[in-house]
């Protein structure tokens, strides 16, 4: 099993190396995304004014290629706890700050017990994380 972050989409749909590296994942493993990753993804494509129905399309094939998980108590507590800690590590690395989505989607992973595949700098240096920025 493994978790995609907004940046391991992105970079698949780009058909980036790092999109090629995302590309293998989908072939052989259970992909899981957190549905607040399908908001991110919408939001960046339609700030660049990728017609509505082409967002559409891929939007519904993140949904095909796998789950779609949704934000329950037990995920908030666990996003939030996430959260301050990619605060700190940010804090601590001059980066700039996290989103909740990046707490969100540390929190899933860890609840699965899967990695999480993404390029944000954020998660660098993780346990759990494919790190391909």
């Amino acid at each position: 099993m493994i978790v995609f972050d907004s940046y391991a989409w992105i970079e698949y749909f780009l058909g980036s190396d790092s999109g090629r590296v995302v590309k293998n994942y989908i072939d052989v493993e259970e992909v899981v995304t957190p549905s607040i990753v399908l908001a991110e993804v919408a939001r960046k494509y339609l700030r660049e004014g990728v017609k509505e129905e082409d967002v559409f399309k891929r939007l519904n094939f993140i949904v095909a290629s796998g789950t779609v998980t949704e934000i329950d108590a037990e995920l908030s507590m666990a996003a939030a706890k996430a959260y301050l800690e990619l605060f700190a590590k940010a804090k601590a690395e001059k980066l700039k700050r996290p989103s909740l989505t990046d707490g969100i989607v540390l929190a899933t992973g860890r609840i699965l017990g899967a990695k999480i595949v993404t390029g944000d700098e954020h998660f660098k240096g993780l346990a759990e994380v494919v790190y391909i920025g």
